[in-house]
């Protein structure tokens, strides 16, 4: 491994469980845990890219494997340089396994000159990131193949310019936790709670009984649990919640959707200490803000007098990690409405706060959890329905896509477009601090709101448990189907505000509006 002739016992274990846990290379990361889906564990084996969590370790007996530790320094810095000059990286989590994968296709490598937009983007089909929307990796590639392509300056020299201090600041707008920026972020370095778990730390996993499997190895717990891998269902989206009766000038229902932060629940602790948190270096869109995972790791710690890693499958994170709430809601112009959605603490005060005129009515509804937490849950349902409302008034028409406004409740405000050259989006949000991150979060805000609007959901049998538990069920958008997304920030002499939030409003007002304000989100989503 990356150059070192390496030997360990043959007990069943994947690639990655033995580069991560028995040999300490924290780069390739668990983010389907291991379903061979997400790419985030990405390696080299003979030169070639391959995920290592669906990788048996004996199937690399007298092969070379390498991570990303492995490169050669200068190609490896070429390309954390390029990440992060273009804002192709925000939480850092999934970015060592996508580097790996382009830097496979050059430059630096022998006989290529390096991959182009197309070569790119099919070899992003093999990852999914969740965070940045595409649009900035593909920049990346370009920047990594020729350095001196941004405007004559190479990627070290873009860096040199900014404020790495700015950039967390507005990161940390963004994301909704401390937050990191810079090449050290790209190459995996954001702190992530399981790579600074201690070595011989015993492993807790959910036994699917609502208890815990302990185990001296990842392997060891889930062999104790009888884990089944997760399957995509056939089965079909449902939409849980009647339209309220009335006479709306506009409808919406929607479904449970995934957050499918790239990172799932971790956290490790030793007896009578402080759990680690599995907010590491990004927010996670909300999804981990009632992670049991910390408590659960100090309990453990305390009783068994040993430090607890807890690991969470990609399938225990469907089954338990909390939802956007769906609802069924009808408004009209004047802002009178009403909403049904499941009961979810909190989410009456958030859409009254953005719109006093709706009743809601909150309904046991079997399903998953749900959290007002996800990100805008509830408020940016109401403010997408008023806005498109708002912009058919100024004369928008179904069929075109805006241009739609929307403020979010942080004060940032944005206007976007939807059509057939791309995404238009101008956001005012004050000092933008540092405009590659406030760029790159709302790329991202604008590819999580057409997905939302398009493609994103999860289905939930009528007893209420989640049939899709695999990670590319959730309909998340690939690169190949994101299309361009251009970013203007206005002038404002205000205090800096979260911005994202707002695109991701406006964004799925313009999306919806260009889909003909079907009635149903999402709009696209079919079962093959």
């Amino acid at each position: 491994m990356d150059g070192r002739h390496i030997e360990v016992p043959d007990d069943g274990a994947s690639l990655l469980e033995v580069l991560r846990d028995r040999l300490g290379a924290r780069t390739p990361k668990d983010g389907c845990s291991p379903q061979g889906q997400c790419g985030c564990c990405t390696v080299w084996v003979d030169g070639a890219p391959r995920v290592a969590c669906v990788t048996p370790a004996r199937r690399v007996a007298g092969r070379e494997v390498t991570t990303l530790d492995g490169l050669d320094p200068a190609l490896r810095s070429r390309w954390a340089d390029a990440f992060s000059a273009t804002g192709a990286s925000q939480c850092g989590f999934c970015t060592p396994g996508i580097v790996m994968r382009l830097a496979s296709l050059g430059p630096g490598r022998p006989g290529s000159a390096g991959p182009g937009q197309a070569e790119v983007e099919r070899a992003l089909l093999a990852h999914l990131c969740r965070c940045t929307g595409w649009r900035s990796i593909v920049d990346a590639a370009a920047l990594a193949s020729d350095p001196c392509s941004a405007g004559g300056t190479g990627a070290g020299s873009a860096l040199e310019t900014r404020d790495v201090d700015a950039a967390g600041c507005r990161a940390a707008l963004e994301g909704g936790v401390a937050q990191a920026v810079g090449p050290g972020i790209a190459l995996g370095g954001g702190g992530f709670a399981d790579d600074t778990a201690p070595a011989g730390a015993l492993v807790a996993v959910p036994d699917g009984a609502g208890g815990w499997a302990l185990g001296e190895t990842l392997t060891e717990a889930r062999r104790v649990a009888g884990k089944v891998q997760g399957r995509r269902s056939p089965a079909s989206l449902r939409h849980p919640l009647e339209m309220p009766p009335g006479d709306w000038d506009l409808t919406l229902r929607t479904t449970w959707v995934e957050p499918a932060y790239l990172e799932t629940d971790a956290s490790w602790c030793q007896p009578a200490g402080v759990p680690a948190s599995p907010l590491a270096n990004g927010g996670a869109f909300g999804g981990k803000w009632e992670s049991v995972a910390p408590a659960v790791a100090r309990r453990l710690a305390d009783q068994t007098g040993r430090a607890v890693r807890v690991l969470l499958s990609r399938e225990d994170v469907v089954r338990t990690g909390a939802k956007r709430p769906p609802l069924a809601a009808g408004i009209n112009a004047d802002g009178n409405g009403r909403m049904r959605a499941a009961r979810t603490p909190g989410l009456a005060d958030a859409v009254h706060a953005v719109a006093p005129r709706i009743s809601v009515e909150e309904l046991d509804v079997p399903g998953p959890p749900t959290s007002l937490a996800i990100r805008g849950a509830g408020w940016a349902e109401v403010t997408v329905m008023l806005a498109v409302l708002e912009a058919m008034g100024d004369g928008a028409r179904a069929g075109e896509g805006g241009p739609v406004s929307a403020r979010a409740p942080s004060g940032g405000t944005a206007v976007a477009v939807v059509d057939g050259s791309g995404v238009h989006v101008r956001v005012a949000c004050g000092d933008a601090l540092d405009p590659v991150v406030l760029r790159s979060y709302c790329t991202g805000a604008a590819h999580m709101a057409l997905g939302w609007v398009r493609s994103e959901g999860l289905a939930v049998d009528e007893e209420g448990r989640p049939q899709d538990l695999t990670i590319r069920s959730f309909g998340i958008l690939r690169a190949q189907d994101m299309p361009a997304v251009e970013v203007d920030i206005a002038e404002d002499p205000g205090p800096p505000v979260n911005g994202s939030d707002a695109v991701f409003a406006a964004v799925a007002g313009a999306a919806w509006l260009s889909e003909g304000l079907a009635p149903e989100w999402p709009t696209r989503r079919t079962r093959s």
